[in-house]
């Protein structure tokens, strides 16, 4: 799977202004919504909710990924959003996030969904990559990085 394919100037967010984990989910579904990648709102939100719910998507080293499944989607849709300020996203490092790769796919499709979230999470094992894409100054830029 090539990240490429799935993310698109319009799906990637900077300046998330959110403050909390709720309003990070909710700002990504409106760069979703935004993008036309999703039509019903509600349904992507209880899917990522419900997720988050079982455990949180917080990673490492500043990222989290909330993701979720709905018969809402036919395909996998995905975004990023880059915060200024650090989240509290119950990290299981327990350190802030700043970086928020989520993901919606449909309920009976599990292998793109996993493919995309391999591959995010290889990408983001760079240091480099991570400040790299902290101090992007355009979505373009945040494709460039991730094609590298």
């Amino acid at each position: 799977m090539n990240i490429k394919t799935i993310l698109s100037k319009d799906t990637i967010s900077l300046h998330l202004k959110g403050t909390t984990k709720e309003a990070i989910i909710e700002e990504l579904l409106d760069v979703l919504v935004a993008a036309h990648q999703i039509q019903d709102r509600a349904a992507a939100l209880a899917a990522v909710m419900e997720r988050e719910h079982k455990m949180s998507t917080g990673m490492k080293h500043g990222i989290a990924l909330p993701h979720g499944k709905t018969s809402a989607i036919k395909d996998l849709v995905a975004c990023i959003g880059i915060s200024d300020n650090s989240v509290d996203f119950d990290a299981i490092d327990q350190k802030p996030c700043r970086i928020f790769i989520m993901t919606l796919s449909p309920i009976e499709k599990t292998g793109p969904h996993l493919q995309f979230l391999a591959e995010v999470s290889l990408l983001f094992k760079s240091a480099e990559k991570r400040a790299q894409m902290l101090t992007a100054e355009s979505p373009q830029a945040v494709l460039q990085i991730l094609s590298e």
